[in-house]
């Protein structure tokens, strides 16, 4: 029965319907077939949600949206450009830059494209740079925000399986950094090669009095890493933490915030994090059913029968992930894939940490690819480009990120070693 389950569930994403109801239909449909009472979808979605791991997930993202409300993101596009103004693709460059600082703030990569890609993505187009080339730059550069602390999806993962959040979120720090830099030397290359615009170079007094403005946005990614690391608070005391901040930040050093704007958060909030919330609680009862029929298990031996060689089987993973990625939204694909492909990870010696954040950008790399890429999607839809053009322009970046991705699942010190510190 739990094969006629996810056919149905894979024919009901075909038909367009939410992956929420999705799982919960596909679940009810076993659940009636194997006469298990319909009670376990209600005790089964109880307790997904019911984990002090969650409050995680509305707190940064109420954070995210008063900082980005009260006027962090503009203050950020400005240090951005003066630092790196007078370097030819300038404004490329702040678009890489500007992802890095502004992945402290949301911890996601939706909110990144949104939120720079409505004024980097005209900006640029203005500039003269072509429309394809702003759009896959805006959609790649966003997977930045989901990799570096705070992280929604290691926020998810973590309440997944049996993996510490705040190691995730240590973990993800150099590869996140790694891809960054990569990402703007690679810009720099093209920029020069296509000849590029630049603007004037900014003169010392103008810089500190940009990081001056946006000091306050700056501090926000260092106080939550230090806090963690420094085992001050938990990754779910530092998103209440950060909500703090956030009010603090925009309404008396920015003042910026009102009461209006703050409700219009909350709101905002409230409904992004109640859709979310759904889908954990029903992927949960469709993950309780996968693992009472032993689906992972089965699916670890079946590739551990096939080779135990470590390379092959890390590889075998990759690639299910990203077959997976490219059709099933990040969040609902963390909370299928991981129960599932863990105990395969663990059975060769792989790190848990090292496992989710593999598995985090494995999965992040789905935003920017077809058919769903819903990054990319977006960022086409502001630059006005068709997908087709976007997806060209993207592939020297496509590649850049599988490239960080093979590096992060085969060289485990990457993501292991700022962990380790916490211990």
């Amino acid at each position: 029965m739990v094969a006629v389950m996810i056919v149905v569930f894979l024919l009901l994403l075909m038909l367009g319907v939410p992956i929420a109801f999705s799982l919960g239909i596909s679940s009810m449909i076993y659940l009636l077939f194997t006469d298990t009472p319909l009670v376990l979808i209600g005790q089964r979605t109880y307790a997904g949600m019911d984990s002090f791991v969650m409050i995680a997930i509305p707190a940064f993202m109420l954070a995210g949206g008063l900082m980005n409300t009260g006027g962090v993101t503009k203050r950020l596009l400005k240090l951005s450009n003066s630092l790196v103004g007078h370097f030819r693709g300038s404004l490329a460059l702040v678009n890489v830059l500007s992802s890095k600082l502004f992945a402290g703030i949301t911890g996601t990569a939706l909110a990144d494209v949104v939120s720079l890609g409505s004024m980097l993505i005209p900006a640029m187009e203005e500039s003269e740079y072509e429309k394809d080339f702003a759009v896959a730059l805006t959609a790649s550069t966003s997977i930045i925000s989901a990799i570096i602390p705070p992280s929604m999806p290691m926020v998810i993962a973590g309440s997944a399986v049996a993996i510490s959040v705040g190691g995730m979120f240590a973990g993800g720090i150099l590869p996140g950094l790694l891809l960054g830099v990569t990402l703007f030397f690679q810009v720099m290359f093209i920029a020069n090669r296509r000849n590029f615009p630049k603007t004037r170079k900014h003169s010392l007094r103008e810089i500190l009095i940009t990081a001056k403005a946006a000091i306050g946005a700056v501090l926000m990614p260092l106080i939550l890493m230090v806090g963690i690391l420094g085992g001050i608070f938990t990754p779910t005391e530092a998103a209440v933490v950060t909500v703090a901040y956030a009010l603090l930040v925009c309404t008396c050093f920015y003042k910026e915030l009102t009461f209006k704007l703050i409700f219009r958060a909350v709101v905002r909030t409230m409904r992004s994090a109640g859709s979310i919330l759904l889908l954990v609680g029903l992927a949960s009862v469709f993950a309780t059913i996968l693992v009472t029929e032993r689906v992972p298990q089965f699916i670890a031996d079946s590739i551990l029968g096939f080779t135990d060689n470590y390379f092959l089987v890390i590889l075998i993973i990759n690639l299910i992930l990203l077959f997976v990625g490219m059709f099933m939204e990040t969040i609902a694909s963390i909370l299928i894939m991981f129960p599932v492909l863990m105990p395969v990870a663990l059975g060769i010696g792989m790190s848990p940490v090292q496992f989710g954040v593999m598995a985090v950008t494995n999965l992040l790399i789905g935003l920017v690819t077809p058919p769903v890429g819903i990054c990319l999607a977006t960022a086409a839809q502001i630059g006005r480009v068709s997908m087709w053009d976007a997806l060209k322009a993207n592939m020297p970046f496509l590649g850049t990120l599988l490239l960080i991705l093979l590096l992060v699942a085969y060289v485990p010190p990457l993501t292991t070693w700022l962990p380790s510190l916490l211990n």
